[in-house]
């Protein structure tokens, strides 16, 4: 059994995706297991027993997700240049997946607690202007994707999220 050209780095220059090596049929099981890789990554920031800081939350959930963005952004580019009947139907499979999986990121309560604790301490850390930015628009995200609603809204934005997901790539 070979292995899915989308979950091993690629060997072209500049790590470019070999287009004409990637099979329709990869991109499911690659965002499948990629979004299972994402989880893992997103526990393990939560699961950290250490007090929350910049390089063990913020850092890390920047960097979480790599594979999964890596797969996205081809996937949608391809979608968008050259789609077809069967990029379609993975597009329509794979927008819930992805649109659950965000939203377990952004109202995981624990997740927000650490970001929001590393975000009360902003001005005591001595941050870069860059890491700064980048505190500031990681507990952004999360307050303005719900973090900081009841958990009532939040299952009721899930169930939103999730229509809106199956209905954009509709035809």
């Amino acid at each position: 059994m070979t292995q899915n050209i989308l979950l091993k780095p690629f060997k072209t220059h500049y790590n470019t995706a070999p287009f004409s090596k990637i099979n329709t049929s990869d991109f499911l099981p690659a965002f499948k297991q990629s979004i299972e890789l994402a989880k893992a990554e997103i526990d393990a920031i939560v699961n950290n027993t250490e007090a929350a800081t910049f390089k063990n939350t913020i850092e890390a959930l920047e960097f979480s997700g790599e594979q999964l963005d890596r797969i996205s952004s081809i996937f949608f580019n391809l979608n968008s240049a050259e789609t077809n009947d069967a990029i379609q139907k993975i597009a329509q499979e794979v927008s819930p997946l992805l649109s659950e999986f965000s939203n377990d990121i952004t109202l995981n309560e624990a997740l927000f607690k650490r970001v929001k604790s590393v975000f009360k301490i902003k001005d005591t850390l001595n941050l870069t202007t860059e890491q700064e930015t980048l505190l500031d628009k990681k507990y952004k995200s999360f307050s303005r994707n719900g973090a900081n609603l009841p958990n009532e809204k939040k299952e009721k934005l899930r169930e939103i999220d999730k229509e809106l997901s199956k209905l954009k790539f509709r035809s």
